[in-house]
């Protein structure tokens, strides 16, 4: 029996040695060379610089639409991938664009596109402006302009309607105290991007959740541990600066029935309700309300749902062609020759992250678009947060919160571009004092490299 037991351990060996050979050599072999790596990536790489150079040309970056970008790279990948006729290249981009996680994307941007338009028709934006000014005290006006922002976007889940509603409040606060505008702009435009971050029916939520693959109350709970401490140091830290009193103006009654719609929606999405269930049901809440009220008409309500999904279509369109794009770049081998790249460089879940931070981040840069710098950079992500065990929810936090700190910091952003046309002001005056965006960087980062691996 001895001498059987040292035999198995002697052949056991002398296989396992031939076995890892093999094993080494296979992948060896199978490892993507630089060069198709790069070739395999270079539609995306078109997509960035076609972008990036023709809007820096028209010194404008909203000169340029996304969908004639995003279908140029379409179209220049066909020709990276060898060996396959015409039509199965083109099946590869339909593959990716039909996928059941798009489609389901899809749904969630048309529904909330009927959504956010029924609510604003029936009056719920409106009456969450004049609640969010009526309850702040006079007397602290930068933390109240702040609190209001924050708690305007959380609910209506968009920083440029946030923006474009609270700006002007802030250009008057701004003259009547004193205040440096550039300042009380800045305080509104990182209040709008706490909302933006957190909200369930934002589009960098719904965005960075489904290429995750998690449900939005969970990613909730894991980035309100970014976004809360760093909405609190701000409201300290504006609530310690000193300003005058300044009285706002509350004419008008608050229809307090609008804003239930914004409250049941976040309730329910805490609560689990699956999350197209919840938007279909806000709807239908935020419709029946309006009508009640005599602030909608049953046909005013589905030119409301219309407008509202109309207004997704570029979103929509941008979404496929994104989608394709990226499963050309998969089955050219982009994403394995970048996994491969990756783990050659000793990698670990704190590294991995730290590279999904800083590729949104230069793809926010590139693109001035945090909704498409997440879809662009989520495959990516999905991949190392499965090779390093990194929870979904977590994965989709760091995403959503650097894409939200780029596009809180570039001047050429349209949430910028809007509050300081809107204020009159130069978008290079504001960034100073965009306190929000870089201590949330800050507690991201803290975020990141502080965690214990144990309690993800």
């Amino acid at each position: 029996m001895k001498n059987y037991f040292w035999i198995l351990v002697h052949f056991y060996a002398k296989g396992g040695c031939k076995l890892r050979k093999k094993l080494y050599l296979r992948g060896m072999k199978d490892a993507i060379p630089a060069r198709r790596g790069l070739l395999a990536l270079s539609p995306l790489i078109v997509f960035l610089l076609l972008y990036l150079l023709l809007s820096l040309a028209a010194d404008d970056f909203y000169a340029v639409p996304l969908t004639a970008s995003f279908l140029t790279a379409s179209l220049y990948s066909l020709f990276i991938i060898r060996g396959e006729t015409i039509s199965q290249r083109f099946a590869h981009l339909a593959e990716g664009a039909a996928s059941p996680g798009v489609m389901q994307m899809l749904w969630i941007f048309i529904l909330a596109g009927a959504f956010a338009a029924t609510a604003k028709q029936m009056g719920a934006i409106d009456a969450t402006i004049q609640l969010a000014l009526s309850i702040v005290p006079p007397s602290f006006v930068l933390s109240s302009l702040f609190l209001a922002s924050c708690f305007i976007s959380l609910a209506t889940g968009t920083s440029v309607g946030t923006i474009a509603a609270l700006v002007p409040i802030a250009g008057s606060m701004a003259e009547e105290t004193g205040s440096n505008i550039a300042m009380m702009v800045a305080i509104v435009v990182g209040g709008a991007y706490f909302g933006d971050n957190l909200s369930f029916i934002s589009d960098t939520t719904i965005m960075a959740t489904q290429t995750q693959g998690c449900e939005m109350k969970d990613k909730f709970r894991a980035n309100i541990w970014i976004a809360l401490p760093a909405a609190l140091i701000c409201l300290v830290l504006y609530t310690c600066m000193h300003t005058v009193n300044f009285e706002p103006d509350h004419a008008g009654t608050i229809f307090y029935p609008a804003i239930i719609p914004y409250i049941y929606i976040i309730v329910a999405a805490l609560c689990g309700m699956n999350v197209m269930l919840v938007l279909a049901s806000a709807t239908i809440l935020a419709g029946v309300i309006g009508i009640v009220s005599d602030a909608l008409t049953p046909f005013g309500w589905l030119r409301a749902m219309n407008d509202g999904i109309m207004g997704m279509s570029e979103l929509i369109i941008v979404t496929v062609l994104a989608a394709g794009l990226m499963q050309v770049i998969r089955q050219a081998g982009g994403i394995d020759w970048l996994m491969q790249l990756f783990n050659s460089r000793k990698g670990s879940p704190r590294k991995a992250e730290l590279s999904m931070a800083g590729m949104v981040l230069l793809t926010d840069f590139c693109t001035a678009n945090n909704t498409i710098a997440i879809l662009s950079v989520g495959p990516l992500a999905k991949q190392l947060a499965q090779r390093y065990g990194i929870p979904a929810r977590r994965a989709a936090s760091i995403l959503d919160t650097f894409s939200c700190l780029a596009q809180g910091i570039i001047p050429y952003g349209a949430q910028m571009l809007i509050a300081s046309g809107l204020a009159a002001v130069n978008p290079l005056d504001i960034i100073p004092y965009l306190y929000y965006p870089y201590i949330l960087g800050l507690v991201a980062l803290v975020y990141i490299i502080a965690a214990r691996r144990s309690q993800l």
